[in-house]
């Protein structure tokens, strides 16, 4: 070998700099699972001690961090979204409403009140939309 290439050999060797890439233990990452469900990533980093974007390069480099993390999110949306459909079951008025506006789509409509200065100005006509798409005036 020349003396050029064990000189940048030896440069490697002994500029490696800068501190080990963090990574998880298997007992982290269970911890991640299990704090997902209550914890931001950016909480989740402060409470690993570290950063979000030291966090976000750990679940790049370990993609099994990010499985555990979004499983866990998974699962406890999956578990209080059955409490609030079976309260909705049940009859709960607060939990219908929720169900449909989120997962239905529907919404409250504010009441519009319509008024006129000119007296030759009072036919309305009013357009009903229903939820198949068919339209009725009245």
């Amino acid at each position: 070998m020349s003396c050029m290439k064990k000189e940048i050999n030896r440069m490697k060797e002994i500029n490696t700099g800068g501190r080990p890439p963090k990574k998880l233990t298997k007992t982290e990452i269970v911890q991640v699972e299990a704090l997902s469900a209550v914890c931001t990533k950016s909480q989740m980093a402060s409470y690993f001690g570290m950063t979000e974007k030291t966090f976000r390069a750990v679940e790049k480099r370990q993609p099994e961090v990010l499985t555990a993390y979004r499983r866990g999110r998974a699962k406890a949306i999956a578990d209080i979204g059955g409490i609030l459909y079976q309260k909705a079951i049940e009859g709960d008025m607060r939990a219908i409403q929720f169900y449909l506006k989120t997962q239905a789509g529907w919404s409250e409509k504010s009441s519009l009140e319509l008024t006129s200065t000119h007296e030759e100005d009072r036919t309305w006509t009013i357009e009903i939309v229903q939820p198949d798409g068919l339209a009725s005036n009245m």
